[in-house]
């Protein structure tokens, strides 16, 4: 074992309990036959879990680990970790991957199609069907062109680079906010700019799309003074975390024409409240959270997950391993 191996204790069973099809666990039995698989119901049995060495989960919760004292590694079934017990979880001594990454290409097509959505004027037509009404003429002044609009990636990980990269193939500048603006660039972000230099960023851009992890720095991130540093009649895409956007703000941006519109796949709070003035709102689109749904999430997840199991008996580093400290 090399100097940088890590001395685990052994994986000898493994629970998981999510949406993972017969066919993808059959392929981890045949990669490990050594290794035994409890595929169980959500929520997991507590027994089950108090066997396992590891666990595939969508969430983790307090009482499951006080009650698996072998579990050693939790794979959850998300990117954002925001809403587990990392405090719990490093006290425990348990080490946290996600799923951080498989999300390409259904979320950078989400944004996009939220982008497209607004350009062509499609909120408007599609109510326009509902009334069969023929809306041609006043949709011609209405739409737009992305190509020559500037896109900013508030957050520049792999679902923010690949919906860069697909702006940039539609004729868009892009550019890029990241806590680490000296790290290389893919050739088609023009300019990358530090978390703090965010106001300096904003009134560059036509189109800001906001892929952040939720963290103390980042919740409230997008207040009424972001909101005054975007470009008048700018366009404004959530699919991170919806604590990162200041609800109120974000309306009160929406009324007074600041902003030309808002595409949030995620909101503060989740579900939205029915009353919430958001839904009503002609230049709001509202995903509830879907940007992330795939027929091949957990096609592109399994192989991750196999490529872990190797990793950790033989004591290497883990991918896609959560900083408990950090929070992502």
């Amino acid at each position: 074992m090399s100097a940088h191996c890590v001395n685990r204790p052994p994986l000898r069973t493994l629970a998981i309990a999510t949406s993972m099809t017969p066919e993808q666990v059959e392929r981890l039995r045949h990669a490990f036959p050594d290794l035994t698989i409890d595929v169980v119901e959500w929520p997991p049995d507590i027994a089950t879990l108090r066997e396992a060495d590891a666990a595939v989960l969508w969430q983790v919760r307090p009482e499951w680990l006080e009650a698996a004292p072998r579990l050693r590694w939790i794979h959850v079934g998300g990117a954002g970790v925001d809403n587990l017990p990392l405090t719990e979880i490093a006290r425990h001594g348990v080490t946290l991957t996600n799923n951080s990454g498989i999300h390409v290409p259904n979320m950078p097509e989400h944004q996009l199609a939220l982008m497209l959505a607004f350009a062509r004027g499609l909120p408007r037509l599609m109510r326009a069907q509902t009334r069969h009404e023929w809306r041609d003429e006043a949709t011609a002044r209405e739409v737009f062109d992305l190509a020559g609009q500037t896109l900013l990636l508030v957050g520049m990980g792999e679902v923010g680079l690949g919906a860069g990269e697909r702006a940039a193939a539609l004729g868009m500048r892009v550019l890029g906010v990241r806590r680490r603006p000296d790290l290389p660039t893919p050739s088609f972000i023009e300019r990358v700019y530090g978390v703090d230099a965010l106001s300096e960023a904003l009134p560059e851009a036509d189109h800001v799309a906001i892929g952040l992890p939720l963290t103390e720095e980042t919740t409230g991130l997008f207040g009424p003074e972001a909101f005054a540093a975007m470009k008048p009649g700018a366009y404004l895409y959530n699919l991170g975390r919806g604590p990162i956007v200041d609800t109120d703000a974000l309306i009160a941006a929406l009324v007074d024409g600041r902003l030309a519109g808002a595409g949030l796949d995620v909101t503060e709070p989740e579900p939205l409240p029915a009353d919430s003035p958001l839904w009503d709102m002609d230049n709001v689109i509202i995903t509830a959270h879907t940007s992330g749904a795939s027929p091949h999430y957990w096609e592109r997840a399994t192989p991750l997950i196999e490529e872990n199991i190797r990793r950790y008996r033989a004591g290497e580093a883990l991918r896609n391993e959560v900083d408990l400290v950090a929070g992502y």
